[in-house]
């Protein structure tokens, strides 16, 4: 009996080592299970509309994470709840990774929102009054985009020493229509359309409050500085899902997706001269 105890024993240890090899063979293939995040609205949608599917060819299992706010999706892909995100241009990755001590880097720009000039009173520049009220975001970046897009309608000249990402009202040299400025959080400027003369709303807010982006006055001519990356942690830069997503966004069909549901998406440079 002794000997068919431990016989029977010696067989079920064997059975369970051989599941847990089994086990671990199904885990290794699971390895192409990715995780990636987007902040809730357009870029959230690019990532499930235009990279998951490429992704899902590939081979992967893909989950998509929405954030509402810019410091968790970087906090995520820094502490490795994520994989890859996708709402930030390549100043704010800069600038957060610099901060915040994270080794975090760009892989490929994409078709971002613009920033736009909008108004519920005016119907072009041309009807703009002497003393009219601009509202503008009230954080330097994005300040100087709002400078920029005025500069190049004409409104306004700026310093021609001034650097362009960072220019601010201090370096406006000539003011034509007597602009006023009211600085805004930037969350908040789709609510001044209607209560100031002119708003100069970013791309995305303008999509979250559930604006037209082609209703604007002028939409920016954005420098690819402004435009949105997909981001991963520097260590995984080279790594095989990198090397996907940047041929996914480089495909035809990315682009294909972006001309059918991102009407007014600005297109970086590497995607306009191919």
């Amino acid at each position: 009996m002794k000997k068919g105890l431990l016989s029977g024993l010696l067989v079920l240890s064997i059975g369970a080592l051989a599941a847990c090899g089994g086990g671990d063979d199904s885990g290794s293939e699971d390895g192409k299970s990715v995780t990636l995040g987007g902040t809730a609205g357009p870029y959230s949608d690019m990532l499930n509309q235009a990279i998951k599917p490429g992704l899902e060819e590939k081979g992967y299992e893909v989950e998509i994470i929405e954030f509402q706010d810019y410091i968790a999706p970087n906090n995520s892909l820094d502490d490795g709840s994520i994989d890859a995100n996708l709402f930030q241009h390549t100043i704010y990755l800069e600038n957060f990774s610099e901060e915040n001590n994270m080794e975090l880097s760009a892989l490929i720009q994409v078709p971002t929102a613009p920033m736009g000039i909008y108004s519920s009173k005016y119907e072009s520049f041309d009807e703009v009054e002497d003393g009219a009220t601009i509202a503008i975001p009230n954080d330097p970046v994005n300040a100087a985009r709002a400078f920029l897009i005025l500069q190049d309608e004409g409104l306004i000249e700026l310093d021609p020493e001034a650097p362009e990402l960072t220019a601010s009202e201090r370096d406006i040299q000539t003011n034509t229509k007597n602009l006023v400025f009211q600085p805004i959080e930037a969350g908040g400027l789709p609510r001044q359309v209607d209560s100031s003369d002119l708003a100069a709303v970013p791309g995305n807010f303008a999509l979250a409050a559930s604006m037209d982006l082609l209703d604007a006055l002028v939409l920016e001519n954005m420098p690819d500085e402004y435009r949105n990356v997909v981001a991963v942690k520097t260590e995984n830069e080279d790594s095989q899902l990198a090397k996907d997503l940047v041929e996914i966004v480089e495909s035809e069909e990315f682009e294909q997706i972006i001309d059918e549901n991102f009407e007014g998406f600005g297109k970086p440079e590497w995607m306009e001269n191919r």
